[in-house]
């Protein structure tokens, strides 16, 4: 008993801050998501369904889908590219082993506004890579290299293929590779002991890896605010204009409202694969 109330007492803090920073918030916005707006702009006095409406526009409906299929496809990206990596790194010399993961963390020592800045000039229509893929003819005069979705797609990857390396490579650390020598002497082949036994003993990594870098994509707004452009845009984007440029609080609630229950499914996935043995 003893011991439950020093647990309590210890988790205390740490789950006041939750409540008060992440649980309020979200509450607040789901509740302002049923809200009128008042002309001026901010949140009306009555309650209303209105603000979901906005679901049926065409132009949000593509927001939405652009956001998802963006989404889905860094993610997996990251993870296909991620695998080997920590494969590797888990299988590397002691001596290497900090040295290869400190590449890794070395991203995180810029500024992310800063790097996702020098991406802009990198992609930039006059820049020396531009300049270069034209010169090849593999980019036309009139074409960009900014401002769309591939531009989005892939500052992207490079923003979040750190959060999917680490995890992947905790797991693979933990994993016994002795495991893939028994299945080879079983007789299955490489690919196929890497599929049926490598993959299936690092789950666990998979799945938070898949979680931290969805999660943090579907909310997405710098990225494709500074590379993306008008064809780049996301859905946090619209929120954040129609809180910003429309003040119209209600509005942006109800996209973020739809936006937590997109949210919401992967992290009810990774829980279950917890539960899961």
């Amino acid at each position: 008993m003893k011991t439950t109330r020093q647990e309590i007492l210890a988790t205390l803090p740490s789950f006041g801050w939750l409540a008060m920073f992440v649980l309020v918030p979200t509450l607040l916005v789901l509740t302002f998501a049923f809200r009128t707006t008042d002309p001026s702009g901010g949140i009306g006095a009555g309650w209303t369904l209105d603000q979901f409406k906005v679901f049926g526009e065409k132009s949000i409906v593509l927001l939405l889908w652009r956001t998802l299929w963006i989404s889905t496809l860094t993610t997996a990206i990251c993870i296909l590219l991620a695998l080997p990596a920590a494969w590797y790194i888990s299988r590397v010399s002691a001596k290497w082993r900090p040295r290869l993961l400190l590449l890794v963390i070395v991203p995180f020592w810029t500024n992310f506004l800063i790097r996702v800045f020098a991406w802009n000039q990198i992609l930039h229509s006059e820049g020396g890579l531009a300049r270069f893929l034209r010169s090849i003819h593999l980019l036309g005069e009139n074409e960009s290299l900014l401002f769309n979705s591939g531009a989005v797609l892939l500052v992207s990857v490079y923003t979040y293929l750190p959060f999917a390396i680490l995890p992947l490579y905790s797991a693979a650390e933990k994993f016994d590779f002795g495991l893939l020598d028994a299945a080879r002497d079983l007789g299955a082949g490489a690919l196929r002991a890497f599929w049926s036994v490598f993959l299936p003993g690092i789950r666990k990594g998979i799945t938070t890896a898949l979680v931290i870098v969805f999660i943090p994509m579907l909310g997405s707004y710098v990225v494709p605010d500074l590379v993306g452009g008008t064809d780049g845009q996301m859905i946090g984007n619209k929120i954040a204009q129609r809180n910003f440029s429309d003040r119209n609080l209600p509005a942006a609630s109800a996209m973020a409202a739809v936006l937590t229950l997109f949210v919401l499914a992967p992290m009810l996935f990774r829980r279950r694969g917890r539960t899961n043995p």
